[in-house]
């Protein structure tokens, strides 16, 4: 498949990673030498040096004969105006990275369909959402939502205290007629597994579990995770920037006792006008004599959303250490992420992979419903559904030659779901696959 893809940042560079990595072909415009040949050095793709939104550079790059056109710059006005041409040369997938409520929003007046664009992705938007699901789910430091949310794909730390730890994926099969859930791989030392019977979970390791919604009470009961239901939860928040005010106002739907802090006098005026129970505190975020009077210590959580990397670990570490329960990181430099278990971060989010996990599914074939990207590795959570003339339909697993280095994690039918087994049939699913393996999937659900 084609793909031109204009923006070499962060979230086109990812998106060049994987895509490049599946054996697409992939042509990269940029305006930056720099950033061209850092992505020609590393990955299998082509750079043009131009500007994305003129048609003599777009001819240039191959748009003629152009699949998928993705534009995820850094200026909005740019990646519009780069779809809206390539609509004019009929590309069929039309992509636009945007950063304005205007486009977004309730009632835009330039929505996608106005401007015939498949899909707009607000990245602000799509990490506050990722945070706020993660804030939720007590213990977690990765959810994604799958069948309407029905489904949820859920990564949690295991400690030396943990009762999963040293156990089997035989003995965990034992208690699973009790805890229904699947555990779709294992982050070891850098190295994801798909696990098989044999292999043991251990003391350090983060697994990756798919269960449904109604039993993740019971799962996180056997994980000593639960959440107190006697009070109020308490979250502070670090940033009231769009993201942060997007956290508070989800949190406090969701009843949370939110603090927002920043040490803009100005800004805190302008979100405490559009909240209305959040507290706003105008201060430092390693002002601790002030937060401690706030009540963090013993607070649910602590969630950093600032621009600043730096800022947001030092004020997550900061909050930890006087007694924040979890902690919650933002980060957009990639060497950060896989710092988060050693310096006693709980989870590290990254803007980049909200927005390309949104992006990456209009690249798939095979009835590619949903999809998740897992920070960290290029591993991928999808859901498929089989059409009514797959040859793979209503036949039981054991007799399928499914790919290597991947895992079923459900089977949906209608409102009903179940834990594969070798007598399951397959209808619609769930899938965790690593990358050798995704072309593979793509194929066997078509």
């Amino acid at each position: 498949m084609k793909i031109l893809i204009v923006g070499a940042g962060q979230v086109g560079f990812f998106l060049c990673e994987r895509l490049s990595h599946e054996g697409h072909e992939v042509t990269l415009i940029d305006q930056s030498q720099e950033h061209l040949t850092r992505a020609q050095d590393r990955l299998n793709v082509l750079g043009i040096l131009g500007n994305g939104a003129s048609a003599e550079t777009l001819e240039q790059a191959g748009i003629k004969n152009t699949e998928i056109f993705i534009a995820v710059t850094d200026l909005d006005e740019v990646n519009i105006l780069a779809c809206l041409l390539a609509r004019e040369y009929q590309v069929k997938t039309r992509v636009a990275r945007v950063k304005s409520i205007e486009y977004t929003g309730r009632g835009a007046v330039l929505s996608k369909e106005k401007l015939g664009i498949d899909l707009l992705i607000n990245p602000d938007d799509a990490v506050a959402d990722e945070i706020v699901k993660i804030t939720c789910s007590t213990g977690a430091f990765d959810v994604a939502e799958f069948v309407e949310g029905q489904i949820q794909f859920i990564g949690y730390r295991i400690s030396e205290e943990s009762p999963l730890c040293d156990l089997s994926l035989i003995e965990l099969g034992e208690i699973r007629g009790i805890y229904r859930f699947v555990v779709t791989a294992i982050s070891r030392a850098g190295q994801t597994i798909i696990p098989r019977g044999e292999d043991t979970i251990q003391a350090g390791d983060s697994i990756f579990i798919v269960a449904h919604k109604k039993d993740l009470p019971s799962i996180q009961y056997m994980l000593e995770q639960q959440e107190t239901k006697r009070r109020k939860r308490k979250a502070f928040v670090l940033g009231g920037g769009n993201i942060g005010l997007r956290i508070c106002g989800e949190l406090e739907l969701r009843g949370f006792d939110v603090r927002l802090i920043d040490k803009n006098e100005a800004r805190c005026e302008k979100v405490s006008a559009k909240l209305s129970r959040t507290v706003v505190l105008n201060t430092d975020g390693t002002d601790i004599r002030t937060l401690i009077d706030e009540g963090i210590n013993g607070a649910d959580v602590f969630i950093a959303a600032t621009g600043n990397d730096e800022t947001n670990i030092l004020c997550s570490l900061l909050g930890r250490h006087h007694g924040v329960k979890r902690a919650l990181t933002l980060v957009n430099k990639p060497e950060f992420l896989n710092l988060a278990p050693s310096l006693g971060i709980d989870a590290c989010v990254a803007p980049r992979q909200a927005a390309a996990g949104a992006i990456l599914k209009y690249v798939r074939r095979g009835g590619v419903v949903s999809l998740a990207a897992i920070e960290g590795s290029n591993a991928e959570v999808m859901e498929f559904q089989l059409t009514a003339d797959s040859s793979n339909l209503d036949t039981p697993l054991k007799k399928l030659h499914f790919p290597e280095k991947a895992i079923i994690g459900a089977i949906v039918r209608g409102d009903t779901y179940e834990i594969p087994t070798g007598d399951c049939v397959l209808r619609e699913g769930v899938v965790f696959a690593l990358p050798g393996a995704l072309a593979k999937i793509e194929r066997f659900f078509e």
